[in-house]
């Protein structure tokens, strides 16, 4: 048994991952030009495929049968051969609808603003509507409802982002400050390249319920594995596979005090885990082809923190990393979601007295280390999912 997944641009998928680790059949990722879906459909030995951007609607078109879910919606994300015939289903509406419920989002009788007006838009509301919200405002660029007139829009208890913006490579893009929607409960971006996007980044900050969609992508996935072998597979192995997926994407990051032993302790991690290790020391000494001191003394700390800024932003795109940073890190704001957008941040910590001094700029001695520390360690603490202890033994640390 062969399976695929179609659409024009697959490079970053998890797909083949997902479905590989049901352990029941061979799975394949194949990205087509708009001119080649119709070969594809004509001349493939798959017994089955999914479909993703931007051929939902598209595939429909190719299908003897669509079930009435799909028809309702409009698009395919999910076609098997049966008895010779193609048969279209939707797998996004009960991957969408479960992401909600692991959220803690409900749509009964809330105002939904759904972002976007693709086959995933229709897919989000056919959810909520039929999950009971009292309303559904679309929100695209040009429609009635758009980015420029939000004062329309307000008041929704929801925000669904169904849209590109802020998905991989453009990190960090968003086309709404959710500050100004007083009455928000609930956010979902259904992008899971990054993990965590910056919509989702500045609800969580905020206090609101919010996800991205890596659960939805490995749901919709075990829902296609029942309708491609015809049958059940076990929620918990849905959730074995999500686990294991998010935690070998996961960056592990690694902050603290300069001289505490970070990129030693980053360097055990990655041979525990099998991860790439990177400093980001060390990258900025590549990005400008000079030692962090000459960088301090020729250039100043304004435009290292500026380099430093774009280094935190381009590993914390990478995924499966460790990433030992500089102790001055925590120093711009923005640096926080670079590094948490596909990471969790592990604080280090090491006596004052036993920090290393060679070769750090900005901690010289033991006074000028000490006025640091009580300036830097309130946001360590505040950046920190975890806390390591440097005297501890890493190897009984669980990553």
């Amino acid at each position: 048994m062969k399976y695929a997944l179609i659409g024009k641009t697959l490079s970053h998928s998890y797909s083949k991952i997902i479905h590989r680790s049901f352990g029941k059949y061979d799975y394949e990722l194949v990205p087509l030009k708009e001119n080649d879906v119709s070969n594809f459909v004509e001349k493939s030995l798959y017994d089955g495929f999914n479909v993703t951007i931007p051929y939902k609607k598209t595939i429909m078109g190719f299908c003897d049968y669509i079930c009435p879910k799909a028809q309702k919606i409009g698009c395919v994300n999910t076609v098997v051969k049966r008895n010779g015939k193609l048969c279209g289903y939707n797998t996004d509406y009960d991957g969408f609808s479960a992401l909600a419920k692991k959220a803690g989002i409900s749509f009964k009788n809330k105002r939904v603003a759904i972002l976007g007006s693709g086959g995933t838009f229709l897919t989000a509301k056919a959810v909520a509507l039929d999950e009971g919200a009292s309303e559904i405002i679309p929100v695209s660029r040009n429609g009635k409802f758009n980015y420029d007139n939000q004062k329309l829009w307000q008041e929704v208890q929801i925000i669904v982002n169904t849209t590109p913006v802020g998905m991989f490579p453009n990190n960090g893009e968003t086309l709404l400050n959710i500050k100004d929607f007083q009455n928000l409960q609930g956010v979902i971006d259904v992008i899971y390249n990054p993990n965590k996007t910056k919509l989702v980044y500045e609800a969580e900050k905020l206090g609101i319920h919010a996800t991205g969609g890596l659960y939805m992508l490995v749901y919709q996935a075990k829902c296609a594995y029942e309708i491609f072998l015809d049958s059940k597979l076990d929620d918990s192995k849905t959730d074995e596979v999500y686990l294991n997926l998010n935690k070998a994407m996961t960056n592990i990051v690694l902050i603290g005090m300069p001289g505490c032993g970070k990129s030693t302790i980053g360097k055990k991690i990655a041979e525990i885990t099998g991860k790439e290790f990177i400093d980001t020391d060390n990258e900025i000494i590549k990005k400008v082809g000079m030692s962090i001191p000459e960088i301090f003394e020729r250039k100043g700390e304004e435009y290292f923190r500026k380099l430093e800024a774009e280094v935190a932003m381009d590993v914390g795109k990478l995924q499966n990393t460790v990433i030992a940073t500089g102790g001055g890190i925590i120093k711009t704001p923005e640096n926080e979601y670079s590094l948490k957008q596909n990471g969790k941040i592990y604080h280090i910590i090491r006596d004052i007295n036993s920090l290393d001094t060679k070769g750090r700029p900005l901690s010289t001695n033991i006074e000028g280390i000490k006025e640091m520390e009580k300036e830097r360690m309130p946001i360590y603490k505040k950046w920190a999912d975890e806390t390591i202890y440097n005297d501890k033994d890493i190897n009984n640390f669980i990553f």
